[in-house]
């Protein structure tokens, strides 16, 4: 269900909740592509509830337009909006659905697709979580500028037009205890709403992060 949160500089914003299915092992904060919060997200929301976790997925363009969802095929209005983010009020907008999920109790992950994956990258440098994990991240160079506090999951596919070669070796260069996958797929491979989805390379990856939020959330 939608409810709204406070990020610390007073900013109310959208954010979905998925409770837990069955007891609670902690909490993970999911991360929007350059589209908003999509019924394709909260179906992902649902996916990590079913494990038990309790799922936040907040709205990071309502600083700009409340409750902006962008089609699939509308990809230059999403870019817009992303660039048009301050990146610090968008990681206070995060820091509130982190502390929103540890009111409740436990540990709290954090996963992002696309641009929200490189958010995941900073939430993991500079927000109190357990873990962060990123599907096929983006804009990674201008993250490299301080170390990580948590550990951190990377799923890149090696036909990514999105994360070339060059750039996601700048990024295990400058933080070498990052775990990265590689898959034979472009990018958003793991979004099943669109042509780019690889079911097999998905269901790897989904089932990686399922094991290490295990290790790091609960």
């Amino acid at each position: 269900m939608m409810k709204t949160i406070t990020a610390s500089d007073g900013h109310s914003l959208n954010c979905w909740f998925e409770p837990a299915v069955g007891e609670r092992r902690g909490g993970i904060v999911i991360l929007q592509e350059i589209f908003g919060v999509t019924d394709q997200l909260k179906g992902v929301a649902a996916k990590y509830a079913a494990l038990g976790y309790e799922v936040a997925i907040p709205a990071l363009f309502d600083r700009q337009e409340r409750d902006a969802v962008v089609p699939f095929d509308q990809a230059p209005r999403g870019r817009d909006m992303m660039l048009a983010s301050d990146l610090e009020k968008t990681v206070a907008d995060i820091d509130a659905a982190v502390k929103a999920l540890a009111a409740n109790g436990g540990k709290v992950g954090v996963i992002g697709f696309c641009w929200g994956g490189g958010l995941a990258l900073r939430a993991a440098q500079d927000l109190d979580i357990a873990a962060g994990v990123a599907f096929y991240g983006t804009r990674l160079p201008q993250y490299l500028d301080r170390p990580l506090k948590a550990a951190f999951l990377g799923h890149f596919g090696s036909k990514d037009d999105h994360v070339p070669a060059e750039m996601l070796d700048q990024a295990k260069a400058y933080l070498p205890e990052m775990e990265i996958h590689m898959y034979d797929a472009g990018h958003a491979f793991a979004n099943d709403a669109r042509p780019s989805y690889v079911a097999d390379a998905a269901d790897v990856a989904h089932a990686r992060t399922a094991d290490f939020l295990a290790k790091h959330v609960g």
